[in-house]
């Protein structure tokens, strides 16, 4: 691939600070990309954090730049598009009410168990978000800094994941965020959403750029590259608004 067709990202820590709106500078820049090539954004989070961090956040844009946009909420479990009106659901794959009791109670029991049920916390710790269950150490509404300070290594992370996945054999268990651990059916990560992403396209991924600031083995965005798809590593939002104000002016415009 030498010119890319479409431009996926992660959300958190790649085009905003984790849980939080985008800088207007990449609001602009998205829409700038979209004018020339499809974006989508693959995350963990659910549509109202998409919606919020980035949707809202947008500038005004012709409905055909805006239909070039594809969220992928619950790594590619649910899928929609912006339209003239707001936003078109394409899917929704929901968890079974047994899978959502087993997974919530797994993970509420190992977080005790290891010492990570935290008792200073910014709402809710553990949410249903249909096709997922996710986990937040310090609650979803959690300040940067306190969530940045809490597992800088990804150990305590990394060891609920675990031992969450030896309770839930039939269900896939993988970090999320900086302090999060999500529940969704087998096989989910974001090579699913980039598979979906392709089939609901017609884009193939050999001419798909994802960009993500989680590209190690042990990141949530490593699915993605193992699976083939070209990668572009980034350092936080301002990294990612360096690489796409260099890539946009190369891309031709339609």
């Amino acid at each position: 691939m030498t010119t890319p067709r479409l431009v996926a990202f992660d959300l958190d820590d790649t085009l905003a600070p984790s849980k939080s709106p985008v800088d207007p500078r990449i609001a602009h820049l998205l829409i700038a990309l979209a004018e020339r090539v499809d974006v989508a954004i693959i995350s963990g989070g659910q549509l109202a954090q998409f919606t919020s961090q980035v949707v809202d956040r947008l500038p005004d844009a012709a409905p055909a730049v805006r239909s070039r946009i594809h969220l992928l909420p619950t790594c590619g479990t649910q899928y929609y598009r912006l339209t003239a009106t707001g936003i078109e659901t394409v899917y929704a794959h929901s968890l079974t009410d047994d899978q959502k009791s087993r997974a919530l109670g797994a993970v509420e029991t190992e977080a005790k168990r290891l010492g990570l049920w935290e008792s200073q916390t910014w709402g809710d710790i553990l949410e249903d978000r249909g096709s997922q269950i996710t986990f937040s150490a310090l609650g979803q509404l959690a300040p940067l800094a306190a969530k940045t300070a809490w597992d800088p290594t990804g150990d305590k992370k990394n060891a609920l994941r675990a031992a969450v996945a030896v309770r839930l054999p039939d269900l896939e268990v993988r970090s999320g965020g900086s302090t999060s651990v999500d529940i969704t059916q087998q096989g989910i990560d974001k090579a699913y959403g980039m598979r979906q992403l392709a089939e609901q396209s017609s884009i193939p991924l050999s001419d798909m750029l994802f960009v993500g600031d989680r590209l190690d083995p042990d990141g949530n965005d490593y699915p993605v590259l193992a699976m083939g798809v070209k990668c572009h590593a980034v350092d936080g939002w301002e990294d990612t608004a360096a690489f796409l104000e260099t890539l946009i002016p190369t891309l031709p415009e339609r």
